[in-house]
């Protein structure tokens, strides 16, 4: 998040029209992004469950859903699911 806050912060001090570039170039880097994990060959992964994991992590970035980054990020996705109940908190 750090980065985040680092990247607004000097945004913000530039002017209008620099900010401007500066949507125009992360929108480039986003589309570039995109259309690599479009034809990045599925052929890289080492198995059928490998090939599937990539198909639905490429759905999910192109759908501009965040990835979960961490163990607690998906628990807490598991918990929302049903309803905000931890597990093994039955």
């Amino acid at each position: 998040m750090a980065v985040e806050k680092l990247l607004l912060s000097k945004w913000r001090e530039l002017p209008p029209e620099k900010q401007q570039e500066v949507v125009d170039f992360v929108e480039f880097l986003h589309n570039r992004t995109i259309a690599h994990l479009e034809t990045e060959p599925l052929t890289s992964a080492s198995s059928q469950l490998g090939q599937k994991l990539r198909q639905i992590r490429s759905k999910i970035v192109m759908a501009g859903e965040p990835l979960l980054q961490s163990w607690e990020d998906v628990e807490r996705e598991v918990a929302d699911r049903r309803g905000g109940v931890e597990a093994g908190s039955l």
